[in-house]
C-alpha cells in the first residue's frame, strides 16, 4: 500500500507508517516550506497511540532543515487550519488517520492557508526517495501555544453569542472532537447530552465514521431517549460531521449541504455551491431553483477546498460529511463549526430540523457502499467500468463514472483513502433503484471476480 495517497499521507502504524519513515517526511516537508520561501510552521496531533512517537520523529526532520515549529499540541484538525489564520506561520502539519482505525495514522500538510494534494504530496516522496533534503546549520527552534485550544474555542463565542437554549447530543466517538466540542457548545449555551466524549486513541464504543449507519446505532438511540432536538457525530480528527434529526433519521451530507446552501442563497442570491459526483441530483437541481450555481467536483476534502478558492465558492459539501464555509468563515472543512450554523438555522427557522426537507422531492438513494479492492487495482477497475459504460450511456467522468440513466444514476470511483471502491445510486422508486443497482454491479463484480 502506497502511504502517499491523492491529499494526505496515511497508512498502518509499525507497518507502512514508521519512525524513519514519519522523519523523512519532516525532512522533505521542511526542505518544501524553504523552497517555498517559509520559515515556521504550526503542528497539531490527534489522540492517536502512535502520534506521540511518530511527533517526535517527524519534528527532528523539521527541525534538521531549521524550520521552526510551533505547537498547538492535541486537537481536531481544523483547529489546525485555524492556527493558519491566526498564527504567523507558513504552513503546517496535522498528525492524524482522520477517521481510519486506531492502528492507522498519517500526515495532512498544509502550505501557506492551503492543504497540499496529488502532485505535491508526490513530491515529498520523490524527496524521500532521492535524499533531497535541504538542512540547515541552524535547527529550528521549538515553542508551544499551550492554550491555543482555548483562542479556537473564544472565536465560536464571538462568532454566534449564546445560543437560545437546545438539547444536543454529542457522538465524539472518543476522537480528537473530545477535547474541545461539548465544551464549546455548552459555552454557546446548548444542553449538552454527551456520549463516547472522552479522548482514547483506541476508539473503544465505535469507529469514528459518522458516514457508516453503524456508528450512529447510539446517537440515534440518544436522540430519541432525550427527546433532543439534534444529534451531532464527528469523525476521528473532528473534520466531519454526522446529522441526526429529533425523529432520530440520519441527515446524509447531500442533503445538509443543500440546507446550509438554502441558508446562504438567501443573504447571497446567486452563490456557487459545491459538492460532488456521490451527491443526490436533488441537490444540484434546488440549488439551480434557488437561483444558486451548484458544481460537482471531484471527492476530497483537498481537492474541494482548492475548487472552492478557484470559483469564489461560498459553501462546498460533501457526502462523508467534510463541509466548507467561506461565506462567515475560512473556508475550510470543520464539523464544529458546521454544527453551530446547523443549531442556528434551527433556532431562526422555529421549526424541527426534519420540517426542512418535507418539501424536497423525494428519490431513493443507497448509502455510500464501499468494496475492497486492492490500492494497486482500483484506479484501473474503475477506469474500465467508465470505458465501458460510456459506450452505452451519458457519464460523467470528473472522478470515477457517474452513469446517466432514464431514471437515476450510479456512480463508481475508487477510494483516495482505501483500498476500495465507493459506490452510490439514485433513483425514483425503490425498484428502480435495485434494477440499476444491479445492472452496474454485474459488470463490476465480473471485473472483480478476475483479480
Amino acid at each position: 500500500m502506497s502511504i502517499f495517497r491523492e491529499y494526505d499521507i496515511r497508512g498502518i502504524y509499525g507497518k507502512d507508517l514508521t519512525e524513519e519513515i514519519s522523519e523523512g517526511i519532516g525532512k522533505a516537508f521542511g526542505t518544501m516550506i524553504r523552497r517555498s520561501g517559509g520559515k515556521i510552521i504550526s503542528l497539531g496531533y490527534d489522540v492517536r497511540l502512535s502520534t506521540p512517537a511518530l511527533k517526535a520523529a517527524l519534528l527532528s526532520g523539521l527541525l534538521s532543515c531549521g524550520i521552526d515549529v510551533v505547537d498547538i499540541g492535541q486537537c481536531p484538525t481544523p483547529v489546525l487550519y485555524f492556527s493558519l489564520f491566526q498564527l504567523k506561520v507558513d504552513g503546517g502539519v496535522m498528525i492524524t488517520a482522520s477517521h481510519n482505525p486506531g492502528e492507522f495514522n498519517g500526515f495532512k500538510l498544509c502550505i501557506g492557508k492551503t492543504t497540499i494534494f496529488g502532485e505535491d504530496i508526490q513530491k515529498i516522496k520523490t524527496l524521500m526517495d532521492q535524499k533531497d533534503f535541504d538542512f540547515s546549520e541552524n535547527p529550528g527552534l521549538l515553542t508551544s501555544e499551550e492554550h491555543f485550544l482555548d483562542v479556537y474555542s473564544d472565536y465560536f463565542l464571538d462568532q454566534f453569542g449564546v445560543f437560545e437554549k437546545k438539547k444536543v447530543v454529542i457522538d465524539c466517538g472518543n476522537g480528537a472532537a473530545a477535547l474541545n466540542a461539548p465544551e464549546i457548545f455548552e459555552r454557546l449555551g446548548c444542553e449538552v447530552i454527551p456520549l463516547f466524549c472522552e479522548a482514547d486513541g483506541t476508539f473503544p464504543n465505535h469507529h469514528p465514521d459518522p458516514t457508516v449507519e453503524k456508528n450512529l446505532v447510539d446517537l440515534i438511540a440518544a436522540v430519541k431517549r432525550e427527546k433532543a432536538d439534534v444529534g451531532i457525530a464527528f469523525d476521528g480528527d473532528g473534520d466531519r460531521i454526522g446529522v441526526v434529526n429529533e425523529k432520530g433519521s440520519i441527515i446524509w451530507g447531500d442533503r445538509l449541504t443543500l440546507l446550509f446552501a438554502s441558508d446562504i442563497l438567501k443573504d447571497h442570491p446567486g452563490a456557487t455551491i459545491i459538492s460532488e459526483v456521490k451527491a443526490s441530483q436533488i441537490l444540484y437541481d434546488e440549488v439551480a431553483r434557488l437561483g444558486g450555481l451548484g458544481i460537482m467536483w471531484k471527492t476530497g476534502h483537498s481537492l474541494i477546498k482548492s475548487k472552492m478558492k478557484e470559483s469564489g465558492a461560498l459553501l462546498a459539501g460533501e457526502m462523508s460529511g467534510h463541509v466548507f464555509f467561506a461565506d462567515r468563515y475560512f473556508g475550510y472543512d470543520d464539523a464544529t463549526y458546521a454544527a453551530c450554523r446547523l443549531i442556528e438555522i434551527l433556532i431562526k427557522g422555529k421549526k424541527p430540523l426534519s420540517e426542512h426537507f418535507v418539501n424536497l422531492p423525494n428519490s431513493c438513494t443507497t448509502p455510500e457502499i464501499r468494496i475492497d479492492c486492492p490500492d494497486e487495482m482500483k484506479f484501473e477497475i474503475a477506469e474500465k467500468c467508465r470505458d465501458f459504460f460510456s459506450r452505452h450511456f451519458k457519464v460523467i467522468d470528473i472522478d470515477g463514472v457517474r452513469i446517466l440513466l432514464d431514471d437515476g444514476w450510479g456512480l463508481i470511483r475508487a477510494s483516495n483513502t482505501q483500498a476500495a471502491l465507493v459506490l452510490r445510486f439514485e433513483a425514483s422508486t425503490p425498484v428502480r433503484l435495485a434494477k440499476n443497482r444491479e445492472g452496474i454491479e454485474k459488470y463490476l463484480n465480473s471485473l472483480l471476480a478476475k483479480l
